[in-house]
């Protein structure tokens, strides 16, 4: 089973978006956090020692995460999705990209 981790900005519309879609993969577990202080879910550490993969939807998200986590990233795959905040949570749009970036690193 590979656990994948989905993290935006304040957890409302990408990242729950990317966790729903994939939720359902076979052999794949998923969660899904935010980096911002009123996020709905903030990221915790045991989220990311969960995680096998850790995706992030943009550059400024990897900054972060590495600033805040640096320790406990050590050894995890992360990946950079390049996907800005400009879509509706399960937008037709935003779940095309998501499948089209993401599942590429579960073959």
């Amino acid at each position: 089973m590979r656990r994948l981790l989905f993290i935006c900005s304040r957890n409302r519309l990408r990242s729950p978006t990317a966790e729903q879609l994939f939720a359902n993969w076979p052999g794949v577990e998923t969660d899904s956090a935010g980096l911002a202080p009123d996020a709905e879910a903030p990221l915790e550490a045991e989220q990311i020692h969960w995680a096998d993969v850790i995706f992030v939807m943009e550059r400024s998200h990897r900054s972060k995460l590495g600033q805040k986590f640096r320790q406990q990233l050590k050894g995890k795959k992360l990946v950079c999705l390049d996907i800005p905040d400009n879509y509706d949570f399960m937008q037709p749009e935003l779940v095309a990209l998501l499948e089209k970036r993401v599942a590429p690193h579960l073959a």
